[in-house]
Formats: C-alpha cells, structure tokens, sequence
C-alpha cells in the first residue's frame, strides 16, 4: 500500500512514499468465541494498523456509561426493563399465509379426460406452524371437494422435519402425504411478510386449467332445422320461458261481485295458458292456488264445435279454428277466458323483453286500475241529553265499554287546592229574589264550579248547596262544540249564566285578587278595571263629603227632584253599578269631569236611553260650560239607592 504522509504533495507517482513499517494490510476480525458463544467486537484498528480515530468503547460499556450517575446524590440507578416478551401465538396470532396452487390427478377410466386439473389453497398459520388445504367448491363437480387436508403440521421429509414457511415460494413443488402440489401465487399480505423476512419470491405463474372444464364451457353444438314448424324445435328454444301477466276481473256489476286480482301465465315451449289466483290475508277465500289449469285455449270454435261436450271431452285441432297466442296477451287490453273477461293491466319484464324482440312492441306501460278508497264517512255525535258532561257522554259513541276522558295531569297537580270564590246576586224580576246572595266556588284544577247559598233567618228560602261542583256551558257556545266558563269570565260586574239563571258577581275575595295580578295577561282590560275600582273603593273616604258639596249649590232642589223623578221611572231598568266605573277611566285627572263627545260615547257604550226628555234635561243641568259635563251627579240617577 502507498501512502503519502507528507502534507502538500500531490498524489502522484514519484511523489509518493511508502511507509516500510507498516507490513499488516488485512482487515481487522470483529467476530470471535468466548466460551463457545460469539462475541462481537468493534474494529480499533484500520488497514495497515493505523489506530480509528473514532470511539472504541463497545456498545455494552456505552450502556453502562450512560447509565451511570452521581450514586451518593440520587441513590443507585434503576436498571431499564427489559422488552416485553411477546409469544408467537399473540404476535402472530389470525396471521395466515394463502398460497394459490394445483395438483395433477389421474382419471383412468374415461375417454374424454385422462387427467384433471384440480386447483386448492394453501393455508400457512403462523402461529403454530400448521398447514391446510382447502378446494373450492364447484357446483355439480361430481368430486368430494372442500377440506382436502385438516389444519396440522405436515411433515416434509422421512426424518419428521415439518414444513416452515421458509421452505414455501412461487413456482415450486411441494409434497404432502404423497400428492404433488405446484405453488403459482400469493395473496398480497403473504408477499408483503415474506419480502419482509429477506426471501426473495419467484415471478407469479399462470393457474393451470382444467382441460375437461374448459372443454364443457365452448358452445354447444348447432344443428339446422327444416323451416317448416317443428314442435320439437320450440319444446328445445322456449323450455322454462313463461310470459306472465297482470290482469283483474271486475264482477262488481252482479249482487255480491267484487274486483279480484289474478297472474295469467303462457308457456311459449307449448302454447298453454293457466290463470292463477292471488289470495290476501284474511281475504275469506278458500286457498285454491289454481283458477284455471293449464291447458291451450281456443279462441275461435268452428261452427259445428259449438255443442262439443268440452267437460268431458278434449278439444282438438278439428273443433278449433285459432288458438289463443302470444300476441292475443297485450297490456291495457281485455281478454275473453272461458266467459271471464280479464283485464290485463301489467306484465313482468320478461315479457317486455319478449315482446320489445319478437313484435317490436317496446311501449308497454303499467296501467293503473286501483280504486281510490271513498273518503271517510264523518262520525256524528247523537244530541246531547243534558245529563252529565258532553265529554262523557260522547265515550259511549267511541268505543263499546266507555272509559273516562283523559285529564290534565299537570294542570290537577299545579292547581290542586286552588280555589276562586266570589259573591253573586240572582238578577231576577222576582222581588223576593233580590236579597238573595250566592258564593261561586271556581276550582282551577279541573274547571268546576260550584254554588253555595248562605242560609238567611227568616227568609222563606232554605240555603245550602245551590249547585254540585260540576263544568258549566257558556249560553253562547253550541252542543256539539261546548265553551265552559274559566277563570277569565269571572270579575266583578259580569253577569255568569247557569243553566238558565242569571248571576251578577259583586264581590271576590283577596286570594281572587292575588291571582288576577299574577295573570293579569289572562284578563280583559275589563276584568282588571273591576279588580283595580274596588281597591280604590277600599281606600276612598266616605261620600258623605261629596254629598254636603252637592247641597251646597244652588241649583241643588231642581238636580234632587229630576234625580228622583228619573229613578222613578227607570226602577225597572236593569242596575248599572259599573257606570261610574267608566267615567271614571277616562277622567284620568279624577275632577269629576268628561268631555261631551266622550260622555255620549259612553251612554252609548252603556245603552243608556240619552235620548229621553227628562235624561235631555239632566245632561243640561249637569253641563259645567260648553264642552264639560259632571258626570258624578248624573251617575246618581241611574244607581238603586238614594241620591
């Protein structure tokens, strides 16, 4: 070897020296045994003997370097775990190696075939080292096919040794239990393992064929027929193709008939035709599968044939002049069967085909013949009776035993216990009636009402229970659709009509008032006018006041006797105990005064008779200026009590 240590000089013969001391140009051994185990060693010395300028500790003492640490200052280290021993039954395991391959065998007793192809698969299961072979099955093969060979391992020669999947390639021979298998391929994921493990794979080998099988796959033979009609010929072209139809025979015109469904079938390998029924669930039909049997049928008679006994004879050719054919079977056209006229309203796509080759008919669309149902006949409900609720009385025309009608759980659970009551009077003209007071119990968990009259001494009338709790009807509402009074119909001044009598709410109690504040987007302006003047009739001073007023003016004798005259005269007229109320709306500055035009918007809102002389001259008395009217004294001729 040549060498140059001097530095600068080019590399070039004669400038060039050799070094004599250097006599060792081998390679250094990195491979030797110890105790009969091998031992590698990294290299420490080149060619030549020059001394490798790189790190010569060996990788277990690089380990131990690594590892060591400071041992008075954190303690002994802890030594790495080892890897995690993993068997080759779990890193293998479901991991199977597929071979594509093929054997010979021998048919000796035959003269079409001398040998057959059979083609297997070939299973290698990595886990333990076990084998199978498995055939495909062919359908009507003749041969046992499926497991050839159960899973096991299989030995490869005399000496026991088994086979591994080391000794498996592309293109080799392999022998099990004497039978000669050739290797041709590999699925993907056992190229892929075996590439991994440094085997080269042979190329890929085409899958031999069986000779016989391909044989039986050419076409058969053709043979050419005389031209004229040959039974034979059609029996051979036609076996197994049937023309199946859609068709339906309406019989509804007689007493008891109705629209049934039937599949007519024609046979094209003889010309028959059978007409089969189809049967529904619970349709309460006998399951006869058959109307007609197959048989040819006639379509046109000769003129002597026309008393052929048929029931118990054959028709022949003789009594026949045309036969029913395959064109007489057109979709959206009727056919004459043995007296049925069927209508044929579809077909299935055979037939289509069929006649699209063989007529050019290509247009045969589905005919719709369902009839639309009649639409449903309206359940009326009988007259309500009055007996009862019409929620219950209306169960009896549902069902045959009536159950109770559903209720509002929620509203029953939310409102249990919660009650309205309010004080009423009879608005009726029988004076006895007059002082007579009622207390309408609301209970707003299920919409009853109840009214109770207190006991009076010495009034002539036993009090009590006036009215079970019971749901009461607005006069309004009609019996087929019945509105029921609610809490939103109840406030003071409205007039509460029950079962023809007339109530007048005059007074409530506080939990009322309570409830119709914390619902006031349930009520009526109306109602919560009501509920807000009774509160400021709590807190109003006494009106004796306003009365020594009206004394004082000087008009005070012709006001007190035209007050007194009107009342007189309208003792009949129903009390409007609410009038003062709606002035009193729209005096927004309490001073006793309204407008004319609003003051005659509010007579006429409140149906007063403004038209009378002597109402005339009150309006003019109670005129403060031209545009002003003191309604406060005109109040006082429409109220029961004195001025």
């Amino acid at each position: 070897m040549v060498s140059n240590p001097v530095h600068g000089l080019p590399f070039l013969p004669g400038s060039s020296f050799r070094d004599p001391t250097k006599t060792a140009f081998h390679r250094s051994q990195t491979l030797g045994y110890r105790n009969g185990y091998a031992v590698v060693r990294r290299p420490t010395v080149g060619i030549g003997g020059d001394r490798l300028p790189v790190n010569q500790l060996s990788q277990a003492e690089l380990d131990e370097l690594a590892n060591k640490a400071p041992v008075l200052t954190y303690g002994q280290p802890k030594q790495a775990p080892p890897a995690a021993f993993i068997p080759a039954h779990v890193a293998f395991d479901k991991k199977v190696l597929k071979f594509d391959a093929y054997f010979q065998e021998d048919v000796p007793m035959s003269t079409e075939e001398h040998y057959r192809i059979r083609q297997v698969n070939i299973y290698y299961y990595l886990e333990d080292d076990s084998m199978s072979v498995m055939e495909p099955v062919v359908e009507n093969s003749g041969i046992l096919q499926g497991k050839l060979i159960k899973r096991q391992r299989l030995a490869k020669n005399d000496q026991g040794d088994h086979y591994h999947w080391k000794d498996l390639n592309r293109g080799i021979n392999i022998t099990i239990y004497g039978r000669t298998f050739r290797l041709v391929d590999c699925d993907r994921f056992t190229q892929v393992f075996l590439e991994s493990q440094g085997i080269e794979l042979n190329p890929p080998e085409k899958m031999a064929l069986d000779p016989y099988t391909e044989l039986r796959k050419q076409p058969l033979r053709k043979y050419v027929t005389p031209s004229d009609f040959d039974q034979l010929k059609q029996f051979l072209t036609f076996d197994k193709q049937v023309l199946r139809f859609y068709a339906i025979w309406d019989d509804t015109d007689s007493m008891f008939g109705e629209c049934r469904n039937y599949i007519i079938h024609y046979y094209l390998m003889d010309d028959t035709v059978e007409i089969r029924e189809v049967h529904e669930r619970n349709d309460g039909r006998d399951p006869f599968p058959l109307l007609m049997n197959r048989q040819r049928m006639p379509k046109v008679l000769v003129e002597n044939a026309k008393n052929f006994p048929q029931c118990v004879l054959e028709i022949s050719d003789q009594e026949v002049l045309e036969w029913y054919t395959a064109k007489d079977f057109i979709v959206g056209k009727p056919i004459t069967i043995l007296g049925r006229t069927f209508f044929i309203y579809d077909c299935d796509p055979f037939t289509r085909q069929y006649y699209k080759e063989k007529f050019g008919i290509s247009d045969l669309p589905r005919i719709d013949v369902s009839k639309k149902e009649p639409p449903p006949v309206k359940q009326e409900l009988p007259p309500y009776n009055g007996y009862g609720l019409v929620e219950d009385s209306a169960q009896n025309c549902f069902v045959l035993i009536p159950k109770a009608p559903k209720k509002d759980v929620m509203k029953m659970l939310m409102d249990d216990n919660k009650v309205l009551r309010y004080l009423a009077a009879l608005d009726s003209p029988i004076p006895e009636d007059k002082d007579r007071r009622f207390v309408f119990s609301y209970f707003l968990a299920s919409d009853m009402i109840s009214i109770f009259e207190p006991p009076v001494r010495n009034s002539g009338i036993i009090g009590g229970k006036y009215l079970g709790r019971t749901k009461v009807v607005k006069p309004s509402s009609s019996v087929e659709n019945p509105i029921y009074y609610g809490p939103t119909d109840f406030f003071i001044g409205a007039v509460i009509e029950v079962f023809g009598h007339r109530f007048i709410i005059l007074d409530t109690d506080d939990y009322v008032l309570k409830y119709m504040k914390s619902n006031a987007a349930q009520y009526s302006p109306e109602a919560l006018l009501s509920i807000q003047n009774r509160v400021q009739k709590r807190e109003a001073p006494a009106p004796e006041l306003e009365n020594k007023q009206t004394k004082e003016d000087p008009g005070e004798q012709e006001l007190e006797a035209l007050i007194d005259t009107i009342q007189k005269q309208l003792k009949h007229h129903p009390c409007k105990d609410n009038i003062r109320e709606a002035f009193q709306i729209y005096d927004k500055e309490a001073s006793g005064y309204v407008d004319k035009e609003m003051f005659f918007k509010i007579c006429d809102s409140l149906h007063l008779p403004v038209d009378d002389s002597l109402i005339k001259e009150l309006i003019r008395v109670c005129s403060h200026g031209e545009d002003k009217i003191n309604y406060s004294n005109f109040v006082r001729a429409f109220s029961n009590g004195p001025g």
